[in-house]
This record gives C-alpha cells, structure tokens and sequence, in this order.
C-alpha cells in the first residue's frame, strides 16, 4: 500500500476517485498546470502582504544599535495571523473533501499568500537579502528533486516511503512537543538557535522537506496513471503547494541562524 508523508496524498485517495473518460481522468501536465495557477495566486498575496509590512513597519534596534525583529501594526499582525487560520481551514475541508480542491486549493494560496508574505518582509528587514536567497534555494530544491526524481537517481521504494514519513512524523512531534513545553514554560530554544545543534537540525528538516517533494511527484504520477478523477489535479497541485510552503519557510529559518552567525 502506497503512502507518502505529505497527509494531503495517499494513492489510495486517487484510487477511491478513480475514472477512465479520456476527458476526466487526471493527467501530470493538468496538475502543473493547476501548480502555476496556485504559486500565481500565492505570490499575489503574499506581494500585497510584504508592500504593507514594508510600508508601515520599521525595524527595531537594540541597546547596541543593532537591528532586531520589526515593530509591526496590530491590524498588520491580524491579517497575517487571520491568514494562517483560514488557511489552515481551507487545507484541511481540502484534505477531507478532494471534490471541492477548485475552490479551497486557490483560496488556501491566497491565505498562505498572506502568511508568507508577512513573514518574508520581518525577515528581509532583519537581513536584507535573505528572502530572495530562500526562494532561489527553494525552487533549485524543486527542479533540483524533480530532475533527480526522473533520472531515477531517487527511487521511490516502500522503504524510502517509510523512511521519509517516518522522519517527518519525528519533526513534527519535535515541533509539537517544543510548543507544549513552551506553554508550561519549559525552553527548548537550543534547537532554534544559531549553534551548530539549532543549525543542524535545520538541515535535517529542509533535507527532510525536499524528500518529501519527491514523494509528491510519484504520488501525483501514480494517480494520473490509475485514472484518478479531473479534480484531483487541484488536489495534487495543492498538496505540492503544501509541501513549497513548509520548505520555503524551513529554507528561510536556516538561512536566518546562518545569517545570526556571521
């Protein structure tokens, strides 16, 4: 039984909308496409976000003149932190109902749109220039996987699948188990500092990121193979858009400890 460890996709899930009419089924190209509409619709929002950080917020300084994290307006902090919410919303009524994906897979790009936006100008105001060396790294890692993923270099085998969903089930109980653990007032910052423990595991999740791109492209292969129903390309498309995401922003966070040593 196929799993990757993206819980968007399952080859069961393709399978359970499965259909043949040479005008219904799922095709690879259809998907891409389907990519390119929601990374548009993803970049818009998160131009319109960044332009409002930009234009209200201002770095901070600390007590030796050096530029901390940007002061930033209520209403500013609201549309970002409204934008992961109903973000997350519309991520998990698509999970739970592929069929409505046209719908939810755009305006799950247009929240997340705001979220990175947002958190992408913080970032740049601290160290300019580390948002467009997180989005070069991020689609390198990309077209990086995908072209190892063709040429067989990578292959998806039922051990690899339970390798990497093994791997990112650990980060994300480590994700969770820190926020646990901060509510009672337990620090576990070690991890997200800029030493060689916080620095190293950031690599181990970006790794653990792009492995899972991997497992998106066979996943969504698999299903355009089994006949899977026309809407799943949006289903597909947004389950990558996902896994983008979560590697963009672990790509920006290691790139940030990198930049905190210098």
């Amino acid at each position: 039984m196929m799993r990757t460890s993206n819980p968007t996709l399952s080859v069961e899930k393709f399978d359970r909308v499965r259909t043949y009419g040479l005008n219904e089924s799922m095709t690879v190209d259809g998907t891409v496409n389907k990519c390119f509409v929601l990374f548009a619709l993803l970049l818009i929002s998160a131009a319109w976000m960044w332009n409002q950080v930009m234009a209200i917020s201002a770095p901070g300084m600390d007590y030796y003149g050096q530029h901390t994290a940007p002061v930033v307006p209520g209403r500013i902090s609201a549309f970002i932190f409204g934008g992961g919410i109903v973000g997350f919303i519309f991520a998990l009524i698509t999970s739970f109902r592929p069929q409505v994906a046209r719908f939810t897979a755009p305006a799950y790009a247009l929240c997340e749109g705001l979220v990175l936006g947002g958190i992408s100008a913080f970032f740049e105001q601290t160290y300019q220039g580390i948002v467009i060396q997180a989005v070069a790294l991020t689609f390198g890692t990309l077209f990086g996987m995908l072209a190892l993923y063709r040429s067989g270099v990578i292959k998806v085998t039922s051990g690899f699948i339970r390798g990497v969903a093994s791997a990112t089930f650990g980060i994300m109980v480590v994700y969770l188990g820190s926020w646990i653990l901060g509510m009672f007032g337990v620090n576990v910052s070690f991890l997200y500092s800029s030493g060689p423990i916080g620095i190293g595991f950031s690599l181990l999740v970006v790794g653990i990121a792009a492995l899972n791109l991997v497992l998106d492209f066979h996943i969504i292969e698999q299903g355009a193979q089994r006949g899977a129903n026309k809407y799943m390309e949006w289903y597909g498309a947004f389950a990558l858009t996902v896994t983008m995401v979560w590697l963009y922003l672990e790509i920006l966070r290691l790139l940030a400890k990198m930049n905190q040593r210098r």
